[in-house]
């Protein structure tokens, strides 16, 4: 038998107990299932994913499920980023320990059960100190942190001090409304296409936003404003804007149209 350790939070522990571990994962090609990892001589390596997935919060922090899997149980093995290639190879549970055990580093590697795990299965459940592990990736320690919109964890500890720290060129953190409003005033009348869809686009990483003085800009000459002033406003709760975008939804340029229905339907 094959023993591996899945980790979860503590307010699933009495329901794991019961009824086993739900097949909620999602694997390589979209298949459900269970991640857990080998348990391994060195403790450190075994709980390596500990403190990245308390990233991610957890209630009353996170337990170490302990699973005996058969043998000849056929799971998924690999890095992380195989399973975003579909290049994890499909191998017995047996084999999958064999080859992570056989690493010289194996951070960074995870073994993906396709199917819920019996509460036969489960050999213990134990609390796990929340210091083990890496976070972000293997190595990044001493790594300059990339702030983008796709890398970033919105609302991690300290994001809003990195961001300030290291701001991304084109992700921000975006200019206070006042400096943004100047822009568009200097950009002139009707304005500098240009210019107005830069700031537009701050703008619209802003939960809320003045659409008083910004409203005018869907009669801008431009369609490409006026296609960013859809995309702007489309995730604010700033009263009105479903009534701009309805406005927008009619507009002559198809692109524009596009740009506004697409908004109303994601409201």
């Amino acid at each position: 038998m094959a023993m591996f350790v899945h980790l979860t939070s503590a307010a699933n522990a009495p329901r794991i107990r019961r009824s086993g571990i739900r097949a909620v994962g999602h694997g390589q090609g979209g298949a459900r299932g269970v991640y857990c990892f080998p348990v391994l001589p060195s403790y450190t390596l075994t709980h390596q994913w500990l403190r990245e997935l308390a990233r991610f919060g957890s209630r009353g922090g996170l337990v170490a499920v302990h699973v005996r899997l058969d043998d000849e149980q056929r799971v998924l093995v690999g890095r992380y980023g195989d399973r975003l290639l579909d290049a994890q190879a499909a191998v017995p549970a047996s084999e999958a320990v064999r080859r992570i055990a056989a690493l010289e580093d194996p951070r960074g590697w995870e073994v993906f059960v396709p199917r819920a795990v019996r509460p036969r299965e489960i050999h213990r459940v134990r609390t796990a100190p929340q210091v083990s592990g890496w976070r972000f990736v293997p190595d990044a320690h001493g790594t300059r942190p990339c702030t983008c919109f796709g890398c970033r964890v919105r609302g991690g500890y300290g994001s809003r001090r990195l961001r300030e720290r290291l701001p991304h060129p084109l992700d921000g953190p975006p200019p206070p409304a006042g400096v943004l409003l100047a822009r568009i005033a200097a950009a002139g009348d009707p304005g500098d296409p240009t210019a107005l869809r830069e700031a537009l686009h701050w703008f619209s990483m802003r939960r809320r936003g003045p659409l008083a003085r910004l409203g005018r800009l869907a009669a801008h000459p431009d369609p490409g404003v006026r296609e960013e002033l859809a995309w702007t406003v489309a995730r604010w709760s700033t009263p009105g804007v479903t009534e701009l975008l309805t406005g927008l939804s009619a507009d002559p340029a198809p692109d524009v149209r596009e740009a506004a229905r697409e908004a109303l339907a994601s409201r």
